[in-house]
């Protein structure tokens, strides 16, 4: 079978289908342990007992050490000079996938009687847990892509089929969890979620020991080992990013994407508990947020050639705001007809969106060949890190800023599914107000921050090219 293997003009295996299959199984294992966020604000305030405002100060709280630790893990990466049997990326992957085993089980411990203090340290202790081995894992599984391939329509297909692997992954978890973990008062049955965690553990364990198995690096940029190799200065890694417009765009579109997401995740849930009164199928409206990616997937690379990333980005997120528009304005009662709009619109913000969640990744990679292209340097593992640092601290201000909202709109974490028809009526409204926020946002950092527009890529492509010709 070896002797099939076509071999490209530098003597790796030629990118094809198996590199794809690779990186999307990575992020599917990822998002075997990332999805089961989704579920742990309502596990821990409404089957655990703890109050909004303290699980919105606990979730800050956390992902403020989240956001900190990525940069952290991403400048060990950088400065790792150790050689490896394995690439060090991949090798740091592979220590990560071995804690996710059990790590997100521990953020389910289901003990609804515990003193509050201990339900408090519990929570804090068993994410801390999760997220570092999880950052372990995905800031080097992120930083990969631009190791793959030096081409920017493969980083372009990989980064798709890394949103086709996260969006598989939230698939099976969105429409699986809401039929397991609710009963028929509607509301969740919280001992169920520590075995489905581990469950989940051990297959986004197979799907990463899958991807390093089959991942080819073609972009040589480790350094050697000798007393000339030059000191990783971490601050002049910070500042370059910060220089960097690219990635600053980039970074700041994921900051409003995340609020919006987070923001009205619990929000989502409830009104399906209350308004709607039918959680079970929420998990699977919910998909319909992917519809897009699975449009736009086969077109990626054509659409990219035409008009650029930037420029199918933006047009995405007029299509995306508008759905929201739509929402706010129609009547979404809570009946059928009513539901049934809401999924219109929901399709529309998909479609909206799926070349964004496409291209997402490659846009992060253009800009590590920006840093190169502008300032003579390039740190992968910190650049991706930092872009790490912004989307989680907005995974954090999410989530918190939404249990705010929701309680100053009247949210009752003790009523659980029994909201009052006025709170269900407002979170009918908040819902595709922060979702619109979010799109008008992105639409704000994509058209004038992000500046790596289609005229613009082909001249760093054709720059870089050269230089590494030189080398």
């Amino acid at each position: 079978m070896a002797k099939n293997i076509q071999l490209d003009a530098n003597g790796f295996r030629k990118f094809g289908f198996r590199d794809k299959i690779a990186y999307c199984a990575g992020d599917f294992g990822c998002n075997m342990s990332f999805a089961l966020k989704s579920s742990m604000t309502i596990f821990w305030t409404q089957f655990m007992g703890v109050d909004s405002i303290a699980m919105a100060a606990m979730l800050l709280l956390v992902q403020i050490w989240d956001a900190i630790n990525d940069p952290v893990i991403g400048s060990v990466v950088d400065a790792d000079r150790h050689q490896y049997k394995r690439n060090k990326f991949l090798q740091y992957i592979w220590v990560g996938s071995i804690g996710l085993l059990v790590a997100g089980a521990f953020c389910f411990i289901p003990w609804p009687t515990a003193p509050t203090i201990v339900k408090y340290i519990l929570f804090v202790a068993g994410y801390v847990l999760w997220d570092a081995f999880y950052t372990i894992a995905n800031v080097p599984y992120g930083s990969l892509l631009s190791l793959i391939s030096s081409d920017p329509v493969e980083r372009a297909q990989l980064s798709t089929w890394r949103s086709l692997g996260s969006q598989a992954g939230n698939i099976v978890t969105m429409i699986a969890l809401p039929l397991l973990i609710y009963d028929a008062s509607q509301n969740m049955v919280g001992e169920r979620m520590f075995l489905i965690a581990l469950l989940m553990g051990v297959i986004g364990f197979f799907c990463f020991q899958f991807m390093i198995r089959n991942t080819e690096i073609r972009v040589n940029k480790e350094i050697n080992v000798n007393e000339e190799a030059p000191k990783f200065n971490f601050l002049e890694a910070m500042g370059n990013f910060l220089r960097n417009r690219a990635a600053v765009g980039a970074s700041l579109m994921a900051v409003f994407m995340f609020i919006g997401l987070y923001g009205s995740n619990t929000a989502i849930t409830v009104l399906f508990q209350s308004y709607f009164k039918n959680v079970q199928i929420s998990g699977f409206v919910g998909t319909l947020s992917m519809l897009g990616v699975f449009v736009f997937m086969p077109f990626v690379a054509p659409i990219v050639k035409r008009f650029g990333k930037k420029e199918a980005v933006a047009a995405g997120m007029i299509l995306y705001s508008f759905a929201y528009v739509l929402m706010l304005i129609l009547p979404v009662t809570p009946d059928g007809k009513g539901l049934a709009i809401y999924v219109g619109c929901q399709i529309i913000a998909a479609l909206g969106n799926g070349i964004n969640s496409c291209v997402t990744w490659s846009l992060m990679a253009d800009a590590m060949d920006y840093e190169e292209w502008k300032f003579g340097t390039r740190h992968e593992g910190t650049t991706y890190a930092m872009y790490s640092f912004f989307r989680k601290t907005a995974q954090g201000i999410g989530p918190s800023l939404g249990l705010v909202l929701m309680t100053m709109v009247g949210y009752d974490e003790s009523l659980k599914a029994a909201q009052t028809l006025e709170t269900a009526t407002n979170l009918r409204y908040y819902v595709p107000g922060i979702l619109l926020f979010a799109g008008l946002m992105q639409l704000f950092c994509v058209s004038v921050i992000y500046n790596l527009d289609k005229k613009t890529m082909a001249t760093i492509e054709k720059d870089l090219n050269e230089r590494h010709k030189n080398d």
